[in-house]
């Protein structure tokens, strides 16, 4: 099984923030928001797919039963609505600018007062991100109220899947912690308004470190998880304080590689026993050694219960390294804890359940048996899912013993009877979507590319595909995906497979066939891909990971084939002509310069130039039906339009900002196929339509619906007048209709 997140792993190399304490800014109400005056009133929606990203956390509230929380590495926070058996997402008002806040570094509840409940938010802890936030809200997450912090939190970076590192703290609901990755400890007294340095905390903030991996309350007593020692004897990775004031190593605490990183604890009230699992690195991936340790805090005796030490040697003959990462106890057995196993790809991860206290264990993997009927796609084209990966989000139902779920790098997984597991996952989707297309007839209204989980047939927008991920090859990051406009039932896609990067479709995708062979650079550098309007010419770009262009590749025979076209610009994304078969395009970032071909992509010769230019997402789209209209998105360099297939392009007035265009079925009258934007024609940056050729816009979504970044691709469905598809990173496939 492929490693999820590999298109959005986390950059290593941190920068120290300053210390600061915070202020607190304006309430947020998304329950409440509304469009814009003159704007219709537009109902939004996830295309249905499940899950598909990483869920980094799960919380059942203490005292209120069938409430939970998730929060997810890219894809904001959401709360369990247990009567509709759903997820609700909190956080999809955070807009454009507020990008770096949809990664949820942790949760915080309040046992004493159920109704509130607290986020950390910052998805990056690099120099060029934003820095982090505090969420707090006295109604579940139906309203905010939001305290910007001075410094960055991390929750795509390594270390996402430890503990919670927000906590309220268990003498006075008044004073929250916030455990930071390169700032060390914080405390709020005021409900997380306003947020000042720990100062007497041991931890030694790290630059390139990960600080607190977690806090736990243990009675009265606060541990917090250090993930900057060295494992060492002597060394302390593991605090804890008393009174709220002083804070010291946990005596006596394991030391070694196995027990270097503490990932998670979970404490048990009625032994007063605390469970602590540990890895040789933060994870999730990376990885190789770990162990269980529990504490009896009223004697202060460790006792080591790892249920089987990693190292060991498979059926197969391979070395079983793995860590251990979730941790949870039964707030209504004493003595029973779960735990997880972490990055064990030879033997799989699995659930260990104990119910002695750690003394002996089974795995649930043994026994379990899986219905993904719901979701297909989790089997990645094989016959039956695996039990999971990334295992590091675990938690028990403190109101029912045996409702245990965990996370994955794709979905939740949830089980009634610690035997049956399906997933837990509807209303909760974190998709990185990279492609969209809606075709002009067919069955399927909507054909996705994706980060991580491939391309999708979407025979229905409310459930997931019937067929899972697209197969022969299995994908897992699309780099490409495109139909021949003259020919829709023709399909092509490019990206990271396991049996090749290319295939072809004849039945609008649903079924696929590999490419009969692949140019060289095809194996590490998938690219875009286009087909011309009557699928004649394929024209295959590659760009590596690390920004390496290289020439583009056409083939006539469906990839059987290829030939070099040394005239293409390289690394640009090739656009075909929709009316016009002899006719591609494409946009030179490098030179700000229009390529044409009339020869069906065997030359190129340049055309407009001194367009904007040093930027790898400027996007070139054609106005379908129609040969030689061309619009161009530069960014907030606006938009641009030429309708003489790119000799010359004009600047269109109507909106100073342009990110991604599409376009969908004409309003009933209109001489001009709907134009849909995520740009900007004010202040902010929205969506919209326009329905007279960009003369005019009007915004579609709302201040409760914005869902952080939405600059790669959106389009219109050819067959619904006002219905639009939107891609976004980490939120899935939104689709938008007009309010019956």
């Amino acid at each position: 099984m492929r490693t999820p997140r590999l298109s959005r792993r986390a950059i290593l190399a941190g920068t120290a923030a300053t210390m600061a304490a915070t202020a607190v800014s304006g309430a947020v109400s998304p329950a409440a928001a509304a469009p814009a005056a003159d704007a219709p009133a537009y109902r939004w929606r996830n295309v249905v797919i499940g899950g598909t990203g990483f869920v980094t956390g799960v919380l059942f509230h203490p005292s209120v039963r069938g409430l939970a929380y998730a929060r997810t590495d890219i894809g904001g926070a959401y709360r369990w609505d247990d009567r509709a058996g759903r997820w609700i997402p909190l956080t999809d008002h955070l807009g454009w600018d507020d990008w770096n806040l949809l990664g949820v570094e942790a949760i915080a509840v309040d046992p004493a007062h159920p109704d509130r409940v607290y986020l950390s938010l910052g998805t990056y802890a690099q120099s060029w991100a934003g820095n982090g936030a505090v969420l707090r809200s006295e109604d579940r997450g139906a309203t905010w109220r939001r305290t910007d912090l001075d410094v960055k939190l991390g929750a795509n970076e390594d270390g996402r899947g430890a503990g919670e590192r927000l906590l309220v703290d268990p003498r006075d609901s008044d004073t929250l912690w916030l455990g930071t990755r390169h700032d060390g400890l914080l405390r709020s007294t005021d409900r997380g308004a306003t947020w000042a340095p720990v100062s007497g905390f041991p931890g030694k903030p790290s630059a390139s470190g990960q600080g607190v991996m977690f806090l736990v309350a243990a009675g009265r007593a606060v541990y917090a998880g250090w993930g900057d020692g060295d494992g060492t004897e002597g060394t302390a990775n593991l605090y804890r304080t008393g009174d709220g004031t002083a804070w010291e190593a946990v005596p006596g605490q394991p030391s070694g590689t196995s027990a270097k990183v503490p990932v998670r604890a979970a404490y048990d009230r009625h032994t007063r026993e605390l469970y602590v699992t540990y890895a040789n690195a933060p994870g999730p991936n990376g990885q190789s050694d770990g162990s269980v340790h529990k504490l009896r805090t009223t004697t202060g005796t460790w006792t080591d219960v790892t249920p089987v030490k990693p190292g060991g040697t498979t059926s197969d003959g391979s070395t079983d390294s793995f860590a251990y990462g979730g941790a949870a106890v039964d707030a209504r057995r004493p003595g029973t804890v779960v735990v997880s196993t972490n990055n064990r790809w030879a033997d799989i991860d699995t659930v260990y359940r104990s119910t002695n206290g750690g003394r002996t264990w089974t795995s649930l993997k043994d026994t379990a048996v899986f219905d993904v009927s719901e979701t297909p796609y989790l089997k990645w084209g094989a016959d039956k899912p695996k039990f999971g990966w990334w295992i590091q989000a675990l938690a028990l139902d403190p109101y029912d013993s045996k409702h245990l779920v965990f996370g994955t790098g794709a979905t939740l997984y949830g089980t009634r009877d610690l035997k049956h597991w399906a997933p837990q996952i509807r209303g909760l989707e974190e998709t990185s979507v990279r492609q969209l297309i809606s075709p002009p007839a067919g069955k399927a209204h909507l054909l996705s590319g994706l980060g991580d989980i491939g391309v999708m047939y979407h025979e229905k927008l409310t459930a997931s595909p019937s067929r899972g991920m697209a197969s022969n090859p299995v994908f897992g990051t699309a780099t490409g995906l495109a139909q021949a406009a003259a020919r829709p039932s023709y399909v092509v896609r490019a990206g990271w497979g396991d049996h090749g990067n290319g295939a072809h479709s004849h039945d609008g995708g649903r079924t696929w066939t590999p490419f009969g062979a692949q140019p060289a650079i095809a194996k590490d550098a998938p690219g875009p891909i286009a087909v011309n309007a009557d699928g004649s010419a394929l024209l295959w770009s590659f760009v590596h990971w690390d920004g390496t262009k290289y020439a583009a590749h056409r083939s006539t025979d469906n990839g059987a084939t290829w030939s070099e076209v040394a005239s293409f610009p390289k690394g640009a994304t090739p656009v075909a002509d929709p009316a016009d078969p002899a006719r591609f395009y494409a946009y030179d970032t490098d030179s700000g310069t229009l390529y044409a071909s009339t020869d069906s992509g065997r030359s190129f010769t340049a055309r407009a130039s001194g367009l904007s230019s040093g930027d790898t997402q400027f996007e070139l789209v054609a106005a379908p039906g129609r040969s030689g209209d061309l619009w161009l998105s530069l960014k907030w360099n606006g938009l641009h339009r030429s309708t003489d297939g790119g000799a010359t392009f004009s600047k269109v007035d109507s909106c100073w900002a342009s990110y991604t265009l599409g376009f969908g079925r004409a309003a009933d009258g209109a001489g001009y196929p709907a134009l849909y934007l995520v740009g900007s024609t004010e202040t902010i940056t929205a969506v919209y339509r326009s329905d007279d050729e960009a003369k005019t816009w009007t915004r579609i979504n709302d201040d409760a619906h914005q869902w952080g970044w939405t600059g790669e691709v959106i389009t219109g469905d050819p067959r619904v007048y006002g219905r639009v598809y939107l891609a976004t990173n980490g939120r899935g496939i939104q689709y938008g209709e007009p309010a019956r």
